[in-house]
């Protein structure tokens, strides 16, 4: 517990105690009680409403209405919020030895130190400087650019530009010039990350942790060291897999890229189809197992329903449209195919006996690019009002099978929110923070052939072995080639933090475990000065990332416990549990127990086991992985 200078004792006390009399001794107060722990649980989750009321507000009007005033507003409203958890935090710390506390009390105390990513330094001077080089690091990557030369603004690209290259480029010379571009823009960013790394540990020890990943790891219900070693048992399940998918892939690679490939068993980071070679999905004409067979085409679907509606909306025009007029029917058009995918998306979740969204929810909610100002586009979801039903999605949906996917997703965290707004606010969040990104991800594995065809955004539904082969390996191309990415992120930064990768050592050890876990290499000779982990906006904007590891895994174990329980006995990756209420109702429960119990407790009730299990994966791609071993047999697999 940290505690005042020996010579600002007597003042506080003189500033914060009644006059003594004159020939009286100090009186002492009186020993935090249980009760009093309880009375200010209380008192703090009606303040943590008020607070966090102010700060999503401002934060929905700076993202959905881009100017410098609504960025000044936001800050001002998070900086508030912070500052009061700062001294909530060292309030509750009188009760840390308090015996006979309520359990939800101590839970309640214990994730209020939680509640942050980014400890806040105690020292005034250092938490300005703390804020202001998260601001900087930001928008040091929000307006990162790859300009081949400085003086020709024309010869710019974005990260959206240059991704696009490494999406529909196979030209392993176009590809390493945009991965190049791209990751020089972490180069600016080291020194200040340094610092920022300096003083997120200062604010981590004023918390009473060793440093910023050990307080990261103390927040799943066992200690971080526990953790650590929790991660690893995961990945250890999951490894033969991904090595299966990485030889054969990389072994592809090789037939078209010949003797530019690495000698070592690695891949080269530029030639995987995305800027971070953590989805491969891009790769997949090239590794489909059996081109053209079982091909669902969402998109063409998707665009035909969008179509449609717009020149239905033509026709039923009176008179000859301006081009004002053709603008606003192309805007109509697009909403209501926005709506109409939300919708369906909505549809599934109902279908399991869930509440229908009120109609503020598609009121408040921003489903297109706004056509009057800027506005961030990154799909999120949003619980404006804690203990309201306030929640609205932020997407600038386009008819495409990837923004379908994304809508199911970011519905899953919607409804979680509604599912626990009625526990007090302290506890509204995910059971651990791989729950809330797992939830949607698990009706994402529910959209099967068959369910697609069902809904109208697909043909007849092939089950062969060769379209479900093919099915098998676009899904593990997405889900299979990230587990290794979303464990390294943290793992970097966990060393960063405790000081095993030092300063001068950033890069090289970023790429020590890229080559660990995934079997990638850099594709460049790295050197000190390179920042390659800037080139990753959760490295620059602080976000945790361990959380996408675990949902990765949690998804499947949600999975095959929900389609167990509507009573499905077939192949596991054929299963949907649309319209089953019994699955539904199962898995509502466990939504609605937010935080407020161990995540233990809550898996339990779903799965029937406390730990998580990654042999869902294993279970659900035993196709792909037999099919995998036998195309690998005689080919040189592993990597040095």
């Amino acid at each position: 517990m940290r505690t005042l200078p020996a010579s600002l004792v007597g003042l506080s006390l003189a500033l914060l105690s009644p006059a003594l009399p004159a020939a009286g001794k100090a009186k002492v107060p009186p020993a935090p009680t249980a009760a009093d722990a309880h009375a200010f649980v209380e008192k703090m989750n009606a303040e943590y409403k008020a607070q966090y009321l102010a700060a999503n507000a401002a934060e929905w009007v700076a993202e959905t209405y881009i100017t410098g005033d609504t960025e000044m507003l936001t800050a001002r409203a998070n900086e508030a919020m912070l500052k009061w958890l700062s001294v909530k935090i060292d309030e509750s710390r009188r009760f840390d030895h308090v015996a006979d506390i309520d359990p939800k009390d101590r839970r309640a105390l214990d994730l209020l130190k939680l509640q942050t990513a980014m400890p806040a330094p105690k020292d005034p001077a250092h938490l300005t400087e703390a804020t202001n080089l998260a601001s900087k690091l930001t928008a040091a990557y929000g307006s990162g650019k790859y300009c081949k030369d400085d003086k020709d603004p024309a010869s710019c690209r974005t990260l959206d530009q240059l991704s696009e290259v490494l999406a529909t480029d196979r030209d392993w010379d176009h590809a390493l010039d945009a991965w190049s571009g791209w990751h020089h823009v972490g180069r600016g960013m080291l020194k200040d990350y340094q610092r920022f790394a300096e003083l997120l540990n200062e604010g981590a020890r004023d918390l009473g942790y060793d440093n910023v990943g050990t307080m990261w790891r103390a927040g799943y219900d066992m200690s971080p060291a526990e953790f650590a070693k929790e991660t690893d048992r995961l990945w250890g399940q999951v490894q033969p897999l991904y090595g299966q998918l990485q030889c054969y892939t990389r072994n592809k690679l090789a037939e078209k890229y010949g003797e530019r490939m690495p000698k070592d068993g690695t891949i080269p980071a530029h030639i995987t189809g995305n800027m971070w070679a953590q989805d491969w999905a891009n790769l997949y004409p090239l590794l489909q197992p059996y081109p053209g067979v079982g091909n669902l085409d969402v998109n063409e679907h998707l665009d035909a329903q969008r179509k449609a509606g717009l020149d239905a909306q033509r026709k039923a025009f009176k008179g000859k449209p301006t081009p004002l007029d053709l603008a606003a029917l192309e805007h109509d058009a697009d909403m209501k195919s926005a709506v109409a995918m939300v919708r369906r998306s909505e549809d599934f979740y109902t279908s399991l006996g869930f509440p229908p969204l009120p109609s503020s929810f598609y009121d408040k909610s921003m489903l297109l690019r706004p056509r009057d100002r800027d506005a961030l586009c990154h799909a999120s979801a949003w619980p404006m009002d804690l203990g309201s039903t306030d929640m609205r999605i932020k997407m600038c949906i386009k008819p495409t099978e990837e923004d379908q996917y994304t809508i199911y997703h970011e519905m899953g965290h919607i409804y979680y929110y509604v599912a626990y707004k009625d526990i007090p606010p302290i506890f509204q969040g995910g059971a651990n923070d791989g729950f809330h990104e797992a939830i949607g991800d698990t009706i994402r594995l529910n959209i099967t052939p068959a369910y697609l065809a069902q809904i109208g955004l697909a043909g007849k539904a092939g089950s062969d072995d060769k379209a479900v082969l093919n099915a098998q390996m676009k899904l593990a191309l997405e889900k299979v080639a990230f587990l290794p990415f979303g464990l390294l992120i943290d793992k970097w930064r966990w060393g960063v933090f405790d000081g095993s990768i030092a300063p001068d050592k950033y890069n090289e050890g970023w790429w020590q475990l890229r080559r660990k876990y995934q079997g990638l290499s850099s594709p460049v000779a790295a050197t000190p000065a390179d920042f390659d982990p800037g080139a990753k906006n959760h490295v620059p904007t602080n976000v945790p990332y361990m959380r996408y590891f675990l949902a990765d895994i949690l998804q499947f174990q949600f999975y095959r416990s929900l389609c167990d329980a509507a009573g499905y006995k077939g192949p596991l990756s054929q299963c949907s549990i649309y319209g089953n209420k019994e699955a539904g109702a199962k898995y509502w429960k466990m939504l609605s127990q937010g935080a407020q119990q161990p995540w233990q407790q809550t898996l339990k009730e779903l799965t029937g086991k406390e730990e998580m299990d990654a042999s869902a994966i294993i279970d659900y791609f035993a196709p792909l992985y037999a099919w995998l071993q036998e195309q690998n047999k005689g080919k040189s697999c592993g990597w040095e």
